[in-house]
């Protein structure tokens, strides 16, 4: 593609970065059959290059941005399923992200706009808040019909999955079983602390159990993922130095071998950290070390050699595949391999690679396109004949559970459970009774 920045614009990092991955789109098309907006809607300019010619006119334009070009990319998912699919390697992950800045930067948005998109940061990076907002989310969801689409979306989200026990996991050290193979570190969290706190449980009654010791690292909660994909990169920096200084700071007190995410999102964000902080002296090579010490939780369990209890009855899961876990990490083979391994059936969908609709807050924000992608998904997994749907990212399992007649678990769930941990919340009934209640994580923190 050819570009017309002016000097003064190229002297800008972001945008002379964006200038070259413009110029390597050779305007194919290729991506246009991975995407699921383009799908929908069959406008090119819901498609990724479409987008990227209105990344290019938006990046060489100064003023306020067009509505057509903040309208069309706000639909993007940023799914990154165009990635694998471009011959050239246009790298439209961290030039939709540019994008996003810029027009968080520049001003366009309505006051009711601004005001939802700070009301969702400004809850959702805090868990206790994020808490608070859906315990009363689901004592007045019966006014969803009445509200405008936007928040009635919420409202539905809020309570599709059960109401979360107990906070999770606190800050400390969680010893190893017997003799000690490893140490990690794990985030507390911010959305999936408040709606799922019982995934990172399972994670650590699973790394113990496998002799490597936990640290859930203090002050390291939200990884800023949530800022990037609303275009607030100044937020999403701060939050990721505050995870390296948390992960270093431990890792040089007593070592760390890997920095464990059970939210595929975080975990794309965090593998991130050396590209979002590159042109910051004082902390780019602090956020490349993070960014390699940082693991999905199927990479790392897949790595140690866990220690499996035959199934008391044969389960089929369905695995959904996160995009940021497939296109975001292009891990994809470990999740199905560790579910085999435990003693279930696997199936996967044919549109596995494709977008549920969750896609952080884009289920709020952008609902009819959604829950149309959030149908469709539900329809591929719910015709597989799978007892349970299991998945390695909170926001799709929050986005599926309302949406299909099965239980919807975490990876770790089910293979804490399959070790000798409880059986996932809703499997229960499937399970037979597998496994014993372990004690609380309290029991093992020192």
């Amino acid at each position: 593609m050819k570009t017309n920045f002016s000097s003064a614009q190229l002297s800008d990092p972001r945008k002379k970065e964006a200038d070259g991955i413009l110029r390597s789109c050779v305007h194919c098309g290729f991506c246009s059959s991975a995407c699921p907006t383009y799908a929908v809607t069959g406008d090119e300019r819901d498609s990724p290059r479409g987008r990227i010619w209105l990344i290019r006119d938006l990046l060489e334009s100064e003023g306020p941005p067009k509505d057509e070009a903040v309208f069309h990319l706000d639909r993007c998912l940023e799914c990154l399923a165009c990635m694998p699919a471009c011959p050239s390697g246009v790298d439209y992950g961290h030039l939709i992200g540019t994008a996003r800045e810029e027009i968080e930067s520049r001003g366009r948005r309505s006051w009711r706009d601004r005001l939802r998109r700070w009301a969702l940061l400004s809850t959702l990076t805090d868990a206790a808040r994020a808490r608070r907002l859906f315990a009363l989310a689901r004592n007045v969801r019966f006014l969803a019909a009445l509200m405008p689409s936007r928040v009635a979306a919420a409202l539905r989200l809020a309570s599709a999955l059960p109401p979360a026990s107990g906070a999770g996991p606190r800050a400390g050290v969680y010893p190893a079983s017997g003799t000690r193979k490893g140490r990690v570190g794990v985030l507390r969290g911010c959305v999936q602390a408040a709606v799922a706190p019982g995934i990172n449980e399972a994670l650590i009654r699973l790394l113990n159990r496998a002799g490597i010791e936990v640290v859930v690292l203090s002050g390291a909660d939200c990884c800023g993922a949530l800022d990037k994909h609303l275009g607030r990169g100044d937020a999403a920096r701060a939050r990721a130095r505050a995870v390296i200084a948390a992960v270093l700071d431990e890792r040089d007190r007593k070592g760390l071998d890997a920095v464990i995410q059970t939210s595929s999102g975080c975990g794309t964000m965090i593998k991130d950290y050396a590209h979002l902080l590159a042109g910051d002296a004082a902390w780019a090579s602090r956020a490349a070390e993070v960014s390699v010490l940082a693991r999905d939780s199927s990479q790392y369990l897949a790595g140690i050699g866990l220690a499996f209890r035959p199934a008391p009855q044969p389960l089929v899961i369905a695995w959904q595949a996160p995009c940021s876990l497939t296109n975001g990490q292009r891990v994809t083979a470990e999740p199905p391999v560790l579910l085999r391994a435990a003693g279930f059936t696997v199936v996967e969908p044919a549109d596995g690679g494709t977008c549920c609709g969750s896609a952080g807050v884009y289920n709020v924000l952008e609902p009819d396109m959604a829950a149309t992608l959030g149908d469709r998904k539900a329809a591929t997994l719910g015709a597989l004949g799978a007892d349970v749907v299991v998945s390695g990212n909170v926001g799709c399992m929050t986005q599926l559970a309302g949406r299909v007649a099965l239980p919807v678990v975490h990876l770790v769930e089910m293979l804490d459970w399959a070790s000798g941990g409880p059986p996932p919340r809703g499997v229960q009934g499937r399970a037979g009774g597998r496994g014993a209640l372990e004690g609380p994580l309290t029991d093992l923190l020192y």
